[in-house]
C-alpha cells in the first residue's frame, strides 16, 4: 500500500501515518522528521533549510523532491509506505507522480484529513514541536488553504482521493480510514 496522507498542520496526518504504518506493516516517510532531523544534525541540507522552516515557509520543490527521492531507494519500502507532510502543491503532486513512475511505484491513494481551521490551530500549539509557535503555526495554515487545496483537485481528477473527516478522535478517524480502504 502506497499512501499520502494530507491535510493542514495539526490535522492529524502524523497520529493517522503512524497508525498506518502498523497496521500494513509499512514505513512511515514523514518529510517533518526528515526535516526536523537534518536541522538537529546541522548538516548542509538543514541549513539550506532552516531559513524555509524558521519562517513557516515550504522548503523548495527541488529539494524536496530530492529528499522524497532518496528514502524511496532505501529497500524498507519495497511492501509499501505512507508519506506525510509532501507533496503541498499540485505542482509538487505532479513531481511526485513522475518520480513514482521513475521508481516504477503507483501511488494508491491520497488521503485528505479534513480539520476546521480553528482545530489545526488549537493542536498544533498544543505540541511541543520548536517550529508550533503561534505566528509560524498561523502561516502554516495560511499556506495550506492557498497551495494545498487544489492537490485535491489534481488526486480527485485521478480517483485516488480519500477524504476523510479527521476532527473525531484519532481512533474514530483510523477506523474510517481502514473501513473506506478495505472497501475498495
Amino acid at each position: 500500500m502506497k499512501i499520502v496522507i494530507l491535510g493542514g498542520s495539526g490535522s492529524g496526518k502524523s497520529t493517522q501515518g503512524q497508525r498506518l504504518c502498523r497496521h500494513f506493516d509499512i514505513p512511515l516517510i514523514s518529510t517533518g522528521e526528515i526535516l526536523r532531523e537534518a536541522l538537529t544534525n546541522f548538516s548542509s541540507l538543514g541549513r539550506e533549510v532552516q531559513p524555509y522552516v524558521e519562517k513557516g515557509e515550504l522548503v523548495p520543490d527541488e529539494t524536496m523532491i530530492e529528499f522524497i527521492r532518496t528514502r524511496l531507494n532505501n529497500n524498507d519500502i519495497k511492501s509499501g509506505w505512507v508519506l506525510e507532510g509532501y507533496p503541498r502543491t499540485a505542482f509538487q503532486a505532479e513531481e511526485l507522480d513522475f518520480l513514482l513512475e521513475d521508481l516504477q511505484q503507483n501511488l494508491d491513494w491520497a488521503i485528505y484529513l479534513q480539520v476546521p481551521e480553528a482545530v489545526m490551530v488549537t493542536r498544533s500549539l498544543g505540541r511541543s514541536l520548536p517550529d508550533d509557535q503561534p505566528e509560524i503555526v498561523q502561516r502554516r495554515i495560511e499556506l495550506f488553504y492557498d497551495r494545498t487545496m487544489n492537490i485535491l483537485e489534481y488526486y480527485d481528477r485521478r480517483r485516488r482521493l480519500l477524504t476523510i473527516d479527521g476532527d473525531q478522535s484519532p481512533d474514530t478517524v483510523e477506523q474510517n480510514i481502514l473501513t473506506l480502504l478495505l472497501k475498495i
